[in-house]
């Protein structure tokens, strides 16, 4: 499975991506919006796109109405990784069209892998 892990977060960006490729996931990284749209743009085979929500420039609900814009036949799904735990926060970026919200905070990241591995297996 071919995940886009997007943080700008240097630190939690390499644990996760470490974790992931562990779990037998092809990782690639960005370190914001920029650079994710850039990958995006080069390579549309990704599987999930895993995203923080506060990064400079273009927060991560932004982020996925970009995406859903730019690339309307992209098959990967958005789940969103942060510390912003607020129901707004969720109910934004469910109707952005993330398909899961995994907040940082509460899951170890072995915890988030599995998170992960139950959301893409649905819809």
């Amino acid at each position: 499975m071919k995940l886009l892990l997007v943080d700008d977060d240097v630190f939690l960006r390499e644990m996760y991506a470490k974790k992931f490729s562990e779990s037998g996931f092809e990782v690639e990284e960005a370190d914001g919006a920029s650079a994710a749209l850039l990958k995006i743009e080069k390579n549309q085979d990704f599987d999930l796109i895993l995203l923080d929500m506060i990064m400079p420039g273009m927060s991560g609900v932004e982020l996925i109405k970009e995406i859903k814009q730019q690339f309307v036949g992209l098959k990967a799904k958005c789940i969103v990784l942060s510390n912003q735990g607020q129901s707004e926060d969720i109910k934004e970026t469910t109707e952005a069209g993330a398909m899961g919200y995994i907040i940082k905070s509460e899951s170890i990241p072995s915890d988030v892998v599995k998170k992960v591995e139950e959301l893409a297996k649905t819809k």
